[in-house]
């Protein structure tokens, strides 16, 4: 039996990044099922795509702004699994309370709520993924946490599809997802007990000559900033598929669940990638999915496929390689703070965005399409000077 501490100290570390995948996986189902048929309910409850343009950018606001004060607490008070449990139970338990409301004013209101729950938590539980991943290589690591976190976003879709296909309506589905959310704290709460210092599985401090936010840090902050302002979220996506009537309503959360597929072989595959090449991997995923917008907004059913197909592209490459990055140019002690600043930024640039497309939305299809793919290749000459500073900063 082997007894060797590095060894035993690697197989922890990959048990602990496959727990918080499952807790990821159970949370997907609930609060991805839910994102699936959230534009169409907010229809149904008489909002406008402005509403839920100018909803879905104020909940990833939130959901983004607050992890600054999450991150900075996480850091100061080193509490990582509290601040996660909270955060999940918060953003959990917002969706099942969907089904209880008649008014698209509540149902904003706890949107928000989840997003205001994942904020709390996401800083402490990527630091979290940050030390465990150390071992096993992060690109690696959050592309796997990225794939089991999508194996739930299909699967949550198919979930509320199966319900509304068989006559169910969305209040139906929304109390269904509530099964997951319990689950997903429970595993969670098993985790926590078993790993409760993960900064121990990482036994070697990164090789930084820096100390704090480096300038590689921000210019790649900026990059991924235009590239949450061009990325068009899936609520207006869908409210565009039901109200051109591009899809039956019962075949939206499948359309999503599908690109959530892509999304995750996507993170396994850039996270691989990231591991070999580093920050060129970055650019190659905004390469790969720019031109979703057009094929979304301006083709048919065929070409919204194909365009649903790189819009997972993009999102496997922003949920896996976007956040190894961060903890690969940050020192430990500072990583929580880092997770938060970055995020807030990328919130705001995601708010942004999402409202500006929910109006545009309203006035012209193609210039929409133009604000999005141009927003998102703006980020290239970023990112390619991170590639060029990091390297100044480690020679």
């Amino acid at each position: 039996m082997e007894t060797d501490p590095a060894s035993r100290q690697l197989r922890q570390a990959i048990r602990l990044v496959v727990l918080l995948g499952l807790v990821s996986l159970l949370a997907d189902v609930t609060y991805e099922g839910a994102r699936s048929v959230v534009g169409p309910y907010f229809q149904v409850l008489g909002a406008s795509a402005a509403v839920v343009g100018v909803v879905a950018g104020l909940g990833e606001l939130v959901g983004y702004v607050l992890r600054l004060g999450s991150g900075y607490l996480a850091d100061r008070t080193r509490r990582y699994w509290m601040l996660t449990l909270m955060g999940y139970a918060i953003n959990l338990l917002a969706v099942p309370a969907l089904a209880l409301t008649s008014r698209w004013e509540v149902a904003a209101a706890l949107v928000v709520l989840e997003r205001t729950g994942k904020a709390l938590r996401t800083p402490a539980r990527d630091a979290i993924l940050s030390h465990a991943t150390a071992r096993i290589g992060r690109g690696w690591g959050f592309g796997l946490h990225e794939a089991m976190d999508q194996i739930g976003a299909i699967l949550g879709p198919m979930v509320v599809a199966g319900i509304l296909l068989a006559g169910g309506s969305f209040r139906t589905s929304f109390a269904a997802l509530g099964i997951p959310a319990i689950l997903a704290l429970l595993v969670l709460a098993v985790a926590c007990a078993l790993y409760p210092r993960p900064q121990e599985l990482e036994s070697k401090a990164p090789d930084l000559r820096i100390r704090g936010f480096s300038a590689s840090f921000w210019l790649y902050m900026i990059g991924a900033a235009c590239v949450a302002a061009g990325f068009v979220d899936f609520p207006l996506i869908a409210y565009h598929f039901e109200k051109v009537r591009l899809l039956p309503a019962g075949w939206i959360p499948i359309s999503y669940a599908l690109a959530m597929a892509v999304d995750a072989v996507a993170a396994l595959i850039f996270g691989r990638l990231f591991d070999r090449i580093g920050f060129l991997a970055v650019a190659i995923g905004v390469l790969a999915s720019a031109l979703f917008a057009p094929l979304v907004f301006l083709k048919g059913t065929v070409g919204a496929a194909v365009g649903l197909a790189l819009w997972g592209i993009g999102m496997g490459a922003q949920e896996s390689i976007i956040r190894a990055a961060v903890g690969a140019m940050v020192p430990s002690e500072w990583r929580g703070r880092a997770y938060g600043i970055f995020n807030a930024g990328y919130g705001l640039a995601w708010f942004a965005g999402s409202a500006c497309m929910g109006v545009l939305y309203g006035f012209s299809l193609p210039v929409l399409v133009a604000f999005s793919v141009g927003a998102q290749l703006a980020s290239l000459p970023f990112f390619l000077l991170v590639i060029r500073t990091v390297r100044k900063e480690s020679s």
